[in-house]
């Protein structure tokens, strides 16, 4: 038998791969595929069979590009929907694989025609399932794409799905959902690498609610949906342009470089905090490497030309990042980074950074300085808020320009300092000049010797957490 969990970094997204006796089949395939075709081959098996648990709107699907390289057939959900490729799945169809048997489970919730898919054993009995977006470690997933007005419905399918198909396959099922802690795809996936259909019953916040109502109250929300989500509903329906066509990014001179952004193109620096603080190109944008299938989505438009600067040679995993999630016009990076550029003569900004102990004593003293705090409104209440603090999360930035002050200095602070980074190249574009960045963010804070208090929930519990912040 074969099987893999294959992880995408920065998106959080699971993809598997079952074999047996030489034949393999792939669930929700990353776009990039290579992966799938060196692992199957590696192990003498061939895929046969793509399935797809539902149309993602967080990254491009594969199933084209394996199927156009293997002859693979693709067995897709979502079927109310105008796909260009692929065979719909139906509930109770049957895929044989060697001696093992998928079976498609039809459970709505997530979108309307998501599929799960219960792999049986050697024996006949259920192994694992696969969940797609529907069930997650310590989570469920959102119910929000059809909008507000038909929260109530989704919420509702979702818990029938939950309830009536996928917890009565047995405790000791094996659950593989499709995303792991920090997806956007739900609002706090626990960060269990297994778990089982058993550990979610005794564990899942959502699966501890005493009727369909609560559950419904609680899960239907409107979540953030970041703007490229319209590019990946629309490439999933059709298929992405194939990877395999696609022309290698090129290592651009600081001449080409500069001549390419001065026709309209993002730079996006993927370095760290401190070196972009150190020196950057004017008008770029702060995102470091691993960050960029988390934000990019938010601040750069799927159709804009991308010009990359980073620490290393060839930026391949910021290319792959980007990729998967849509971001097809990457004109290059800049050759011999920083270095290069500055052997040009050519002129680069910074940004003023400050510690936390030296933001500590600031704010002991008369209180000429602002502080925008641009995690997200989880954190604040999770692990405390700051005193006087603006608090707009990251991604709603562009949003709230208006409400930075201009006469005051303001330092963004974060859990770290890397998105205080983001948030401080968005408004240096913006053409604020008075933004200074606190180094180590919350982290620091916490190492530090300032003084600390309590959490928002705490307060509303009366009760005092050590590890809370206050400053005042």
């Amino acid at each position: 038998m074969l099987f893999e969990k294959i992880k995408s970094p920065g998106l959080a997204h699971n993809s598997y791969l079952i074999g047996d006796d030489g034949k393999a089949a792939v669930i929700d395939p990353r776009r990039d595929v290579e992966v799938y075709l060196d692992k199957s081959s590696a192990e003498g098996f061939t895929i046969d069979y793509v399935l797809e648990t539902h149309r993602n709107e967080d990254y491009l699907i594969g199933s084209k590009e394996i199927a156009r390289k293997t002859g693979a057939e693709i067995w897709r959900a979502d079927d109310y929907l105008d796909y260009e490729y692929g065979q719909p799945m139906e509930e109770g169809e049957e895929i044989e694989i060697g001696r093992l048997l998928l079976e498609g489970l039809h459970t709505p919730g997530h979108t309307p025609g998501s599929f799960s898919y219960v792999l049986y054993g050697y024996e006949g009995e259920p192994w694992m399932v696969f969940t797609g977006d529907v069930l997650f470690a310590g989570d469920v997933g959102r119910v929000d794409f059809l909008g507000e007005e038909k929260l109530e419905e989704t919420a509702g399918d979702l818990y029938d799905s939950i309830y009536d198909k996928i917890l009565p396959l047995g405790d000791e099922v094996i659950l593989c959902p499709a995303h792991g802690a920090g997806s956007v795809c739900a609002s706090a996936i626990a960060d269990r690498e297994w778990t089982t259909i058993g550990i979610e019953k005794n564990l899942n916040p959502h699966l501890q609610y005493e009727s369909r109502e609560e559950f419904i109250e609680e899960v239907g929300q409107m979540l953030e949906y970041p703007p490229y989500f319209n590019r990946m509903e629309e490439w999933n329906l059709t298929g992405a342009p194939f990877l395999s066509e696609k022309k290698r990014p090129e290592a651009l001179s600081p001449d080409e470089f500069a001549d390419i952004q001065d026709e309209g193109a993002v730079v996006i620096d993927t370095r760290t905090e401190v070196s972009f603080a150190g020196a950057h190109i004017p008008g770029s944008l702060s995102i470091w490497k691993d960050n960029v299938p988390s934000f990019a989505g938010w601040f750069v438009d799927t159709d804009s030309p991308i010009l990359l600067v980073s620490d290393e040679g060839y930026p391949e995993e910021e290319i792959k990042h980007l990729y998967r999630t849509g971001f097809d016009n990457i004109k290059g990076y800049l050759s011999g980074g920083m270095i290069s550029w500055h052997m040009q003569a050519r002129s680069s900004e910074t940004i003023e950074t400050i510690r936390v102990k030296e933001l500590c004593e600031i704010m002991k003293g008369p209180k000429d300085c602002r502080i925008l705090d641009v995690r997200s409104e989880d954190e604040v209440e999770e692990e405390g808020e700051i005193e006087d603090a603006i608090n707009i999360h990251i991604t709603q930035l562009p949003d709230h320009y208006e409400e930075i002050p201009e006469n005051v200095k303001v330092y963004v602070f974060c859990g770290s300092g890397l998105r205080a980074m983001t948030a401080a190249s968005l408004l240096k574009r913006e053409g604020f000049e008075n933004i200074g960045v606190t180094l180590g963010g919350l982290t620091g804070w916490r190492s530090s010797t300032c003084p600390r208090g309590e959490t928002r929930s705490s307060k509303e519990r009366g009760l005092e957490i050590a590890d809370s912040l206050w400053l005042g």
